[in-house]
């Protein structure tokens, strides 16, 4: 169990501070079987309150319940009727705001990664869906709060690193409203990221 963790009150912040910083942090995902994955985080995107795309926008549902919650709990979703997305809550109480999880680049591959896509070992966790595919992330796992010993836990940037977080930032994707938002940053140069559209560097 690792003695050191991104807790609640780090992510008690706006959810545009929170996720240029989780670049180079670590997401953990604990199976049933106590099998410990972990993925480097390359790539986020920022929501918040006043975001038309935010999806506590228009108001509160049972859907987007966890959102208004304490900071430090997962949110996840469905898309596409069988596909999956992770968020981690930010901010304060009562305040929707998260930090979507784009693409990782997983420290290994796990065994049920088929042949092909293993072949590709950059590309198994680049993207939203792809990296709920990868670490078996699902609506099973919504509201959990990000700890050790639960099944997901994020881990601050490791010392010896031996690159320098070097960010882009640029628009959002895959959205129809608040797309001029510049609220996605990626690790530039990592071939994880699910998609380069370099605007400007930070």
């Amino acid at each position: 169990m690792p003695t050191a963790y991104l807790d609640a009150e780090w992510l008690s912040r706006p959810s545009t501070e929170v996720a240029p910083e989780l670049i180079g942090c670590l997401l953990v995902r604990q199976l049933p079987d106590q099998t410990i994955l972990r993925g480097l985080i390359v790539e986020t995107e920022a929501y918040t309150p006043n975001d038309p795309a935010m999806h506590a926008y228009r108001r509160r549902t049972a859907r987007n319940q966890v959102i208004f919650g304490a900071a430090g709990h997962a949110y996840i979703y469905r898309i596409y009727g069988s596909y999956h997305c992770l968020n981690i809550v930010t901010d304060q109480e009562n305040t929707a705001s998260s930090v979507l999880i784009r693409a990782l680049q997983l420290e290994s591959i796990p065994d049920w990664i088929d042949a092909a896509r293993a072949a590709k070992p950059n590309r198994i966790a680049a993207g939203p869906s792809k990296l709920c595919l990868a670490l078996q992330i699902d609506l099973s796992l919504n509201g959990t709060l990000l700890q050790p010993g639960e099944p997901l836990w994020l881990e601050p940037r490791r010392a010896e690193e031996p690159y320098k977080i070097a960010l882009v930032q640029t628009t959002r994707i895959g959205l129809t409203q608040g797309v001029e938002l510049p609220q996605r940053w990626y690790l530039s140069g990592c071939p994880a990221v699910s998609k380069t559209v370099r605007l400007r560097s930070t």
